[in-house]
C-alpha cells in the first residue's frame, strides 16, 4: 500500500510538472505588443464608414519608397479585417498611411538613456587611517554591461472623403520595446490603430495584441 501511494504521488508530481512546463512554454511562445492608440472620427451626418470603399494616396516623399508599399499592404490587411474594401475605381475614401521607427539605448525599465551615459562606472581613489592607524589607498572601478537596444515605431492612417476633401477618420498607434523584427510589429500596429473602427472611444487608449515570437 505504501509503495502504491509513493507511485501515485510520483505520478501526480510528474503530471503537475508537465502541466507547468506546457503553460510556461505556451507563455514563452507569445509576446504582448502594447500599443498606445489615439483615434478620432469626424464623419458627417448621413455618411457611414462601415464597408466603405477606398484607394491609397501617397505623399511625394512616399512615391518611390518601397517601404510605403509594404506599409500599405499591412494597412490593407487591417482595414479588410474591419470591413473596409479596397476599390480604386469606385472609392469614396482616400487613405494615406504613415510609418516611422527609431532605435535607442534603454535602461532596465525601457526608458531612453541620456547622451552622457557611459558603460564605465566612476573611478575612486582615497586614503585614510584604519583600525591600526595604517594608511591605505583604495582604487575602485565599476563596469556596466552595454545597455539593450529598444525600438519605437509608429503608424498612422488618415481617411479623407473624396467628394468633400474632409478628413473623416484619423488614427495613430505607437509601441516601444525590445523587438527588432519590424515587419510583424508594424503589421500589429496597424491592427491596433484600426481597433474599434469606426466608433473609437475618446482619448488615448492602450490596445494589447499577442504576437508569436
Amino acid at each position: 500500500m505504501r509503495t502504491e501511494t509513493r507511485q501515485l504521488t510520483r505520478w501526480f508530481s510528474m503530471a503537475l510538472a508537465a502541466m507547468a512546463l506546457t503553460f510556461l512554454t505556451g507563455c514563452a511562445s507569445m509576446r504582448l505588443i502594447d500599443s498606445d492608440v489615439v483615434s478620432v472620427a469626424a464623419v458627417p451626418s448621413g455618411m457611414s464608414l462601415q464597408g466603405a470603399k477606398y484607394r491609397f494616396e501617397r505623399l511625394p516623399s512616399q512615391v518611390h519608397n518601397p517601404e510605403a508599399g509594404l506599409a500599405e499592404q499591412q494597412a490593407q490587411a487591417a482595414m479588410t479585417a474591419v470591413g473596409l474594401v479596397r476599390d480604386d475605381a469606385n472609392a469614396s475614401l482616400s487613405v494615406m498611411v504613415g510609418f516611422s521607427g527609431t532605435q535607442y539605448q534603454a535602461d532596465p525599465w525601457g526608458r531612453p538613456l541620456g547622451p552622457g551615459w557611459s558603460p564605465y562606472g566612476s573611478i575612486a581613489i582615497g586614503s585614510g587611517f584604519g583600525r591600526g592607524f595604517g594608511s591605505h589607498i583604495g582604487l575602485g572601478m565599476g563596469m556596466r554591461f552595454p545597455p539593450p537596444t529598444h525600438y519605437r515605431r509608429e503608424v498612422s492612417v488618415i481617411m479623407r472623403d473624396l467628394k468633400s476633401g474632409q478628413v473623416v477618420y484619423e488614427t495613430r498607434a505607437s509601441h516601444a520595446g525590445p523587438w527588432s523584427d519590424s515587419v510583424p510589429i508594424f503589421a500589429t500596429l496597424f491592427q491596433a490603430a484600426l481597433a474599434n473602427f469606426p466608433n473609437p472611444p475618446a482619448g488615448p487608449r492602450r490596445v494589447n495584441i499577442e504576437l508569436p515570437r
